[in-house]
């Protein structure tokens, strides 16, 4: 089922970049990852920890692809949510969806589920479309969502990728950074890199910075989650885990 709300006005100017074509976004993607994206969104829910009868919810779910693989390895007693502010990506993605799996129209910063709702939480090739100014408003969103125990994966084309999958990573960041909201007229002329507090900065030009997950380290150890890991994972992506703690 698909909830019937919509995003209000207000809303959809705050949720940063929208992907609003499902069939030429999982044809690009097909593309891309040179016709395994299966294989990547189940190294992506293993790599999350998802077990059978847990409850996930994948954010930024897009066409519904990880989500359904994550409603697969749940089996029958478990269930996942996928939400994404795109309505043609929800209506796509409900279309196809498994029988345990259902998507809501919704934005990363604004999760309207319960506390201590989901044993996982996913965000894959997501976190650069939502405004800069609201990245840590949903960091806290999928800690507070998540019950203690609960695993966090956040995952992104990873940046040390070099030759002409890097170059083609080059140009998609440089769009991901623009339809991300970056803000370009502070005149800031740093070279993009990690502070002496942990902080990933972005110098002009450094667009591959909007996609490394690592970014987010330091922001998710002060939410409080623990057992934080990057790793490197197929097809030039980089993968960022973390715990809620017991």
């Amino acid at each position: 089922m698909t909830e019937n709300k919509q995003v209000s006005d207000s809303d959809a100017r705050s949720v940063g970049g929208l992907i609003t074509w499902p069939r030429g976004y999982t044809l690009l993607t097909d593309v891309f990852f040179l016709g395994r994206g299966g294989s990547l969104v189940r190294h992506f829910a293993t790599t999350a920890g998802i077990r059978p009868g847990d409850h996930a919810i994948d954010v930024g779910c897009g066409p519904g692809r990880l989500a359904n693989e994550l409603a697969r390895q749940a089996g029958p007693h478990g269930r996942v949510v996928g939400v994404d502010p795109s309505a043609p990506m929800i209506e796509y993605a409900t279309a196809h969806a498994a029988p345990n799996c259902v998507f809501e129209l919704g934005a990363a910063q604004a999760l309207p589920h319960p506390d201590a709702s989901f044993d996982v939480v996913t965000c894959t090739f997501a976190m650069h479309h939502i405004a800069e100014a609201d990245r840590n408003t949903a960091l806290e969103g999928f800690f507070r969502v998540l019950r203690p125990g609960g695993r966090l994966l956040l995952a992104d084309t990873h940046p040390a990728t070099k030759g002409m999958r890097g170059l083609a990573i080059r140009a998609m960041a440089g769009l991901a950074a623009h339809r991300g909201g970056r803000d370009h007229g502070h005149g800031d002329s740093r070279p993009g890199g990690t502070d002496d507090h942990g902080h990933t900065h972005e110098g002009p030009g450094d667009s591959l910075a909007a996609v490394d997950v690592r970014r987010y380290r330091a922001a998710l150890a002060e939410i409080g989650f623990t057992a934080l890991e990057f790793r490197t994972g197929p097809f030039a992506t980089g993968v960022l885990t973390a715990t809620k703690p017991g």
